[in-house]
């Protein structure tokens, strides 16, 4: 059984959630999401308060309960605060800067590197070697985060690279003659 599943997600105030068959709307003050949710689970809206179960006793249900309310906790929380993900350049000359919907990065490359924003993501460069992703949506914000790390990944020899703010890397030392 999904312990995940048994606990109830509390809506906020301001965010409204609607049900329509396996349908689930969320709306707050920073817009709206929708996502569609398997038909094994059956959901319930009582008290300000969202409940998760299996429509039937099986243990398959169980899971993809648990696996819902993940999914609508991510809606209530990107609807209500959003979220945020923090990159940071490291290396001699790496540069980014946000220019409206464009993320020009240099990276160390002979040409520059012009990321073009998908829409609901916003982008913000505090200094010239940190960028911070926003949106509502948990999934778009890591992918967008993931495909700048990815133009420049972080190396174990110097360091170097583009990585997230509380990522470890693990340095290796240069090879000896």
């Amino acid at each position: 059984m999904s312990r995940i599943a048994k606990d109830p997600i509390k809506l906020p105030g301001g965010v409204e959630a609607t049900i329509s068959g396996q349908d689930i709307s969320v709306k707050g003050a920073k817009g709206q999401m929708a996502a569609r949710i398997h038909a094994a689970v059956k959901v319930d809206q009582a008290d300000g308060e969202l409940r998760f179960e299996p429509a039937g006793e099986s243990v398959h249900g169980w899971a993809q309960a648990g696996t819902a309310r993940a999914v609508v906790q991510n809606l209530v929380t990107g609807v209500s605060q959003g979220f945020e993900r923090r990159l940071q350049l490291v290396g001699v000359g790496y540069r980014a800067q946000a220019q409206g919907r464009t993320l020009n990065l240099a990276l160390g490359f002979s040409h520059p590197v012009n990321y073009a924003l998908p829409e609901g993501i916003e982008v913000e460069t505090p200094t010239q070697t940190e960028i911070i992703v926003r949106g509502i949506d948990k999934q778009l914000v890591g992918q967008v985060s993931a495909e700048i790390r990815a133009y420049r990944p972080p190396e174990p020899y110097k360091g170097k690279g583009v990585r997230y703010s509380d990522e470890q890397v693990r340095r290796k030392e240069s090879k000896k003659k």
